[in-house]
């Protein structure tokens, strides 16, 4: 009986032992890791201010995708005391920031490192922590989707809560495909050919998700029309 009931576990512990070789480690491994790490990002986070809501629209607007018109609504809310200035960021092929302006604020400084713009966007007013801000940014570019393959990128540089990202495709060449990737997490979302058509003909392709990883590339990617 006794040889029987070790035989018996032995064969269990080898059924278990087998089972477990057959995980997947390496993504075990890696999803805590990076489960790790975000959590370890948000507990060091000390930003100026945290976004509780961001929404941008990236308007097409002829079919050659050579002029745009780029809008964002952020919602924020301050995490130190005396604030007097805002910092925005642009980036993007062809000529950028044409006709910027920032309602209510002012734009009163920019400066370009890397390949990015930094845009200085005076208050005129203190602001401490705890207090919420919402800032209306426009700005048109062109000659920066000329290629058959295009996309949109967007970085979370803050904490986030809720986020929303638009693009509006001109009536006479709506996208073939369209996919949201994220860049750090080596993710994609198909987005197919999925999207809201507007009264006036247009295609809306939107994606958003709540509390987005911090430092995140979110990528919307899509393929033109053939014209």
């Amino acid at each position: 009986m006794t040889d029987k009931n070790d035989n018996d576990h032995q064969s269990l512990s080898e059924k278990l032992l087998a089972l477990l070789l057959q995980l997947p480690w390496a993504n075990v491994v890696s999803d805590a890791l990076k489960a790790l790490r975000k959590a370890s990002q948000n507990r060091s986070y000390r930003g100026l201010y945290e976004v509780l809501d961001y929404e941008s629209t990236l308007e097409l607007k002829d079919p050659k995708g050579k002029d745009a018109t780029f809008k964002k609504r952020e919602e924020v809310r301050y995490l130190q005391n005396n604030v007097i200035a805002y910092q925005d960021q642009a980036w993007g092929d062809g000529e950028i920031l044409l006709n910027y302006h920032c309602t209510p604020r002012i734009p009163v400084d920019r400066y370009r490192s890397g390949y990015k713009t930094y845009i200085l966007i005076s208050r005129r007013e203190v602001k401490d922590k705890g207090d919420v801000d919402e800032f209306n940014i426009e700005w048109d570019m062109c000659g920066g989707f000329l290629r058959r393959a295009e996309q949109w990128e967007t970085h979370v540089t803050h904490r986030t809560k809720d986020l929303k990202i638009n693009v509006v495709f001109p009536r006479s060449r709506p996208p073939r495909h369209t996919v949201l990737i994220e860049g750090n997490r080596q993710r994609s979302h198909d987005l197919g050919k999925r999207g809201q058509v507007l009264p006036d003909g247009r295609r809306r392709v939107s994606w958003e998700t709540r509390h987005p990883c911090l430092y995140e590339n979110y990528l919307l990617q899509w393929e033109w029309q053939q014209t």
